[in-house]
């Protein structure tokens, strides 16, 4: 009697494992994932809280119609505090809590580092903001997508501006040693090099974080160089403009769209005049971009910060895309990307091989009474 109840348990407790085998947990289909990651902390938050606050609002709007395939969608915000290292746990959590898709990351090193674990489980990442170029051109994944142009643009269009509206003779270069200052900064030098209208003096890198660096300064002083294109993020591009300008240097500083932020001028003060800077084509007037702008400051009671129009094209885009596919699955959706396009707040975009955006591009911007202003 006693074994026959023994195997009459065994085979009860076999059945409920059988059962929790066969049907999924709850939850787990109910919602379209979508993982937000970027920086939310530290130095870098004001690049990284505006794309969670465009994916709240097109999320909000999406669910409020019906939601993606008929399922509500559920945002997943993590933050990696623009660190590679973070970023790989990030992704690997955001993986184990079945995320469907990604908006993110926001910088150049947390992409290339978790780029690869987001690829064993065809899981597609568009960033609003990462512009290294190897990350589309490299061939080594292709489930990266992004609503912005690539450095190798980007770098043309610094160099273009120069040589042509600037009448820069001379450049020294200077770039953070990260993958997106310092791919930017080598674009930057290929294009001088292979222009004789102005001659490069000077390519260094410098230590992110430092306080002082009167050594590169002094350096750009002794040149002579017309223009100093930096290529980073603002934490240091403020630094160098204060400590240039102190030194009385009248150097030109351009940067790129890692200092093309309110929050340089905010750091840099008085010594923000003048600078220079690339960055997305602004599409504010576009009829789209002024209802998410006014969603924002409805919302939030702000204006929006770096990206946001950006991650408020990637988030529609890739929502739109599940619609499109009817699933989430990586092949399906990516031939929605690149076969459909996409109104957004910067246009009507689309993607192409690659993952790099069509319709997108960069121009040039000045430090005009305390704002980024567009040079036409």
């Amino acid at each position: 009697m006693r074994r026959r109840q023994q195997r009459g348990l065994k085979m009860v407790m076999m059945l409920m494992a059988a059962a929790l085998i066969c049907v999924p947990m709850a939850g787990a289909s109910d919602t379209i994932k979508m993982g937000v990651a970027g920086a939310h902390s530290g130095d870098l938050a004001s690049y990284g809280i505006p794309t969670v606050k465009a994916a709240e609002l097109v999320v909000k709007k999406i669910n409020a119609k019906g939601g993606v395939l008929g399922k509500q969608v559920e945002l997943l915000v993590e933050d990696d505090q623009c660190k590679t290292e973070v970023a790989v746990n990030v992704a690997t959590k955001l993986l184990t809590e079945g995320v469907d898709v990604v908006l993110g990351h926001i910088c150049s090193g947390p992409c290339k580092a978790s780029l690869g674990i987001y690829a064993t489980k065809g899981v597609i990442l568009m960033s609003p903001s990462a512009t290294n170029t190897d990350l589309t051109k490299s061939g080594q994944h292709d489930n990266f997508f992004r609503t912005i142009a690539p450095d190798d643009a980007q770098a043309k269009t610094q160099i273009d501006f120069c040589l042509g509206p600037l009448k820069a003779k001379t450049i020294a270069i200077v770039h953070d040693k990260g993958d997106y200052g310092k791919g930017l900064a080598e674009f930057a030098k290929g294009f001088l090099e292979k222009d004789d209208r102005g001659k490069l003096l000077l390519f260094e890198g410098i230590t992110p974080g430092a306080v002082d660096y009167s050594a590169v300064i002094n350096k750009v002083k002794r040149s002579n160089a017309d223009v100093l294109l930096y290529g980073g993020f603002h934490p240091e591009a403020s630094k160098l403009v204060q400590q240039m300008r102190r030194k009385n240097m009248k150097t030109i500083f351009i940067s790129d769209d890692g200092v093309k932020d309110i929050t340089f001028i905010k750091i840099a003060g008085k010594y923000a005049e003048g600078v220079y800077a690339t960055g997305p084509t602004d599409t504010t007037q576009n009829p789209l971009a002024i209802a998410a702008i006014e969603e924002h400051r409805t919302v939030y009671g702000s204006d929006p910060g770096a990206f946001f129009l950006n991650a408020y094209a990637a988030a529609t885009a890739l929502l739109e895309g599940i619609e499109i596919a009817g699933t989430t699955d990586f092949a399906s959706l990516s031939k929605a990307l690149r076969s459909n396009y996409f109104e957004t707040p910067l246009g009507r975009i689309s993607f192409d091989a690659q993952g790099d955006a069509i319709g997108v591009g960069f121009a040039v911007f000045q430090v005009k009474d305390g704002e980024y202003v567009e040079i036409k």
